[in-house]
């Protein structure tokens, strides 16, 4: 972990962005299409968690035989 990932988010960071958003004005169709959006995002960025944990993991084993 990096000692920046503790920092505030930049205003214009699309994600401090997203969570500011008012969503009184969204009617119950746009709520779903929003949260059926959000969670498309969860899946991409579990999928590439999933990844970059491989990754490591398999960077871990190569160095250790080494």
């Amino acid at each position: 972990m990096d000692m920046d990932d503790d920092l505030p988010r930049s205003s214009t960071d699309p994600l401090a962005m997203l969570v500011k958003q008012d969503l009184d004005p969204f009617s119950v169709d746009e709520l779903d299409a929003r949260i059926a959006l959000l969670k498309g995002e969860i899946d991409r960025c579990e999928s590439r968690k999933k990844f970059a944990m491989s990754h490591r993991a398999s960077a871990d084993d190569l160095f250790r035989k080494g």
